[in-house]
């Protein structure tokens, strides 16, 4: 009898250790769901905001994959936060095969980690002549805000003014993510540091906005912070139309993938928990 409990155990165990998973998805209510569902609802919607870990590579791999499955039953804009608006000409010159991607390097501000993270989502758009939209405001318009104050902006040229949200950008400071940003920094920056995130987080949602297209589905690659909880980008894409129809994912990191974590609970449609031992890419 001790032989065959034994026995039961070690089959018991050695299963459990081949259904180890990487990953796996929920909903905003803790249940655990399947990429399947994720794709469905996705092609119902006009935009999805797909919120990542930068460093993490299997949320760059699932982005890709994301985006092959979606192209198969849609038809598809791409745009990402690793982008800023000003560079939306070199962009489209590579998409469209001017240039090559060493001049795409010197021409355009390309993350450290493009290569190995991004580069294979903007390729595969390439390749299939899907739309890329640089979303991001100009870095150097969120530092100004950060420096001077989100009214500074008022003083910029036409030309500068295109490469934001139109002005004056609504922002209300009461929004959890913003005031827990002054929490985190301690009060350091006061109200100018969340007006900066807020900046990049208009400035994303206007540019989507902008290039929503009836039968498509833009799917939008940014930072988990920029569409946490329902706030950020997808708060503003809310302000431009109340009726648009946003799914939003959440990266989140967790030991056990196995349950969602309370901490983790609504921060989207779609939460993907990763697990901790996943390897960085910078």
């Amino acid at each position: 009898m001790k032989k065959i409990l034994a026995l039961l155990l070690f089959f018991a165990l050695a299963a459990q250790a081949q259904d180890k998973q990487p990953y796996q998805l929920y909903t905003k209510d803790g249940k655990k769901t399947t990429y399947k569902k994720l794709l469905k609802k996705s092609g119902e919607a006009q935009v999805v905001l797909f919120g990542e870990y930068h460093d993490n590579s299997l949320v760059h791999w699932l982005q890709l994959e994301f985006t092959k499955d979606m192209a198969a039953q849609k038809y598809l804009v791409l745009g990402a936060e690793m982008f800023e608006a000003d560079n939306q000409d070199e962009l489209q010159q590579y998409l469209d095969g001017k240039i090559d991607q060493k001049a795409l390097d010197t021409v355009a501000r390309l993350w450290s980690n493009y290569k190995t993270d991004y580069k294979p989502i903007v390729d595969y758009a390439k390749e299939n002549n899907i739309p890329f939209i640089a979303t991001n405001v100009p870095r150097r318009y969120a530092s100004q805000v950060y420096k001077q104050g989100i009214e500074s902006l008022e003083a910029l040229s036409d030309d500068e003014k295109s490469w934001i949200a139109p002005l004056p950008i609504p922002y209300d400071g009461t929004l959890p993510g913003y005031k827990k940003m002054i929490e985190m920094m301690g009060g350091h920056g006061g109200e100018n540091m969340p007006k900066a995130q807020a900046v990049k987080d208009a400035t994303m949602a206007h540019f989507i906005t902008e290039n929503i297209k009836d039968d498509y589905v833009f799917i939008h690659f940014n930072g988990t912070y920029h569409s946490d909880n329902f706030e950020g980008i997808s708060w503003y894409l809310k302000q431009n139309d109340p009726d648009v129809k946003v799914i939003t994912i959440s990266s989140v990191s967790q030991k056990d993938v196995s349950k969602l974590e309370e901490e983790n609970m609504g921060k989207a449609d779609f939460i993907l928990v990763v697990d901790e031992d996943m390897t960085k890419t910078h």
